[in-house]
């Protein structure tokens, strides 16, 4: 498989006018290389963070600043020209043609698409004359909303719970979506499908493999981009400028730990300085000098600011140099802490550092990171949002109009922690062993429930459709990215309601394999109640036993 990235943008008329209502037509790019995947990256992110309202949009300027090695295509009836045809006049409809012919020339391609709609024949008639007036290829296309046919009804649920609507309401009269797709031709239709929809046209069904040859294929994998980190002068070794390498920083970062052992260990003995020689060596291997750097860095800015910083968690508690440069204060050697768990010689990773600080101080560090990296070099990170089983129940069911009581009773029959998916799989042995007892028979009930024929099997079944879509966004309860460069020069970004800062498009589960240095910058709220408790009244923190240690794993600190 050839991997195709690209996206549907709205283009308005000034994408920076908040005051204008002007949402603009959708447009289709497609990304020919790496380069043009970046270029719509950009595109995508400035829709976001200059040109949202409602959604977001970009302008034709915008698009001639970053068309390069992007295709075009008309689009749906939604598109400038479709639009045009349809409700202003087939002269607007060729100038603006002429305009995307004129700049995006041979990777300008008419899109014909058929579902059944009067309004699609007409464009359709409109764009072929255009393309062959101005030698332009046309490709055989189908908007897909869904997978199967059977689909297209969990389609339109889903529609009416993103507009607040029941189901009943006539799809002219929503104020939504929905009466755009009046039909259930919204599938992912089969190459046969395809061929004999397009019969005679064949051309646009071949055209389609001029547009896959163009794309190349390329990879957005790559190493972690570590922040450049400012040492101070007398460790900067002028040979890492020619080859990039991290001389300097592993130098200073050797510097800074051995002065932190003289004071954890005041009694500095060889095993101890093996330990911290072979910690070192391996960060050294790694690559990572940096991001021991960084963190240090703002923990110490952080403890100056008087907010409380935890004494470490997880298996970052394992690393002599991390306590040595007071990133944690709990003594690893003492605890018999094994460094392996944090960073392995044998099967190198990026570490991963979780840093607690007092609910209020955490936004004034982050404020300061933003401060010395530069706010188009830090972010939070996205999350989204999908339905949950008892909420897919509960949506549904509000949608199909069933009363609030009868949905709550059904959506109150999943058992805790199970998914609608799972649950219907499972035989009768399985039941047993995976639902607790005092919820087996309202599982039960469920299940049988989903083969009636009245509207609490339909929401049911309909639910389990629903299971899993994607509902809404949000922001990384702690995640916070920092890079070396400009942010829309690497991914696509956005913003959010939730956060001061830029917000990436991707999720948690991808942004290290693209390259971005994740840190996590947890607030928790009773990390001061905690220390009021004496147990990290010292700052450096020490603890006298292992109960100590296991009331502060208890606690989560």
């Amino acid at each position: 498989l050839k991997p195709i990235i690209g996206a549907e943008l709205f283009v308005c008329k000034n994408h920076k006018d908040k005051d204008s209502k002007d949402n603009g037509f959708q447009q289709v790019f497609i990304c020919k290389n790496k380069n043009g995947y970046h270029n719509l990256s950009k595109l995508s992110s400035l829709g976001y963070i200059d040109g949202f309202y409602y959604i977001p949009r970009v302008d034709k300027d915008l698009v001639l600043n970053y068309k390069k090695d992007l295709i075009a295509l008309t689009g749906s009836t939604y598109g400038e020209i479709p639009n045009l045809i349809l409700n202003v006049g087939e002269q607007q409809a060729e100038e603006a043609f002429v305009w995307w012919k004129d700049n995006f020339g041979d990777d300008f391609y008419v899109e014909i698409l058929r579902h059944n709609l009067d309004e699609e024949q007409h464009v359709n008639k409109i764009l072929l004359k255009f393309a062959r007036k101005y030698g332009v290829k046309v490709i055989a296309s189908n908007n897909v909303f869904y997978l199967n046919q059977s689909d297209a009804n969990a389609h339109d649920i889903l529609l009416c719970v993103k507009d607040g609507e029941i189901q009943s309401t006539p799809k002219g009269k929503g104020r939504g979506f929905r009466h755009a797709l009046p039909n259930d031709e919204y599938y992912f239709k089969s190459q046969d499908q395809m061929k004999v929809l397009f019969a005679d046209l064949p051309e646009s069904i071949e055209n389609i493999t001029e547009i896959v040859d163009k794309v190349e294929v390329f990879t957005l994998d790559r190493d972690v981009l570590l922040p450049a980190f400012d040492i101070p002068d007398e460790f900067v070794n002028p040979e890492d400028n020619n080859d990039g390498g991290k001389r300097g920083e592993n130098a200073y970062l050797r510097h800074i730990t051995y002065e932190g052992a003289k004071f954890r260990y005041p009694d500095l003995n060889s095993d101890i300085k093996e330990r911290i020689d072979f910690e070192l060596e391996t960060i050294e291997n790694s690559g990572y000098p940096g991001y021991f750097l960084i963190v240090s860095d703002f923990i110490e800015q952080a403890r100056k600011m008087d907010v409380s910083v935890g004494p470490g968690r997880g298996s970052a508690a394992g690393s002599v140099v991390a306590y040595c440069t007071k990133i944690t204060n709990i003594d690893p050697i003492k605890y018999d802490l094994l460094f392996e768990r944090f960073l392995n010689p044998e099967r190198v990773s990026l570490p991963d550092i979780d840093i607690d600080f007092d609910d209020e101080g955490r936004g004034r560090v982050i404020d300061w990171v933003v401060h010395k990296y530069g706010f188009d070099q830090v972010s939070q990170i996205i999350t989204y949002g999908t339905m949950a089983a008892k909420s897919s129940i509960r949506d549904t069911a509000r949608v199909l109009d069933l009363p609030l009581e009868e949905a709550g009773k059904i959506a109150n029959m999943v058992p805790d922690m199970l998914s609608l998916r799972k649950l219907f799989n499972f035989d009768d042995k399985q039941l047993k062993q995976k639902v607790s007892s005092d919820q087996l028979a309202s599982a039960k009930k469920l299940i049988s429930l989903a083969n009636g024929d009245d509207i609490s099997g339909n929401t049911v079944r309909l639910a389990r459709k629903l299971e899993g879509t994607v509902r809404n966004t949000g922001t990384h309860a702690c995640g916070v990215i920092i890079t070396p460069k400009p942010l829309l020069n690497l991914i696509p970004m956005t913003t959010s309601k939730e956060a001061d800062l830029l917000v990436t498009q991707f999720d948690n589960s991808v942004v290290e394999s693209a390259g971005l240095l994740k840190m996590d910058f947890l607030g928790l709220k009773n990390l001061s109640i905690i220390t009021m408790s004496g147990l990290l009244c010292s700052n450096p923190f020490t603890l006298q036993s292992n109960e100590e240690l296991s009331l502060l794993i208890e606690f989560d600190v």
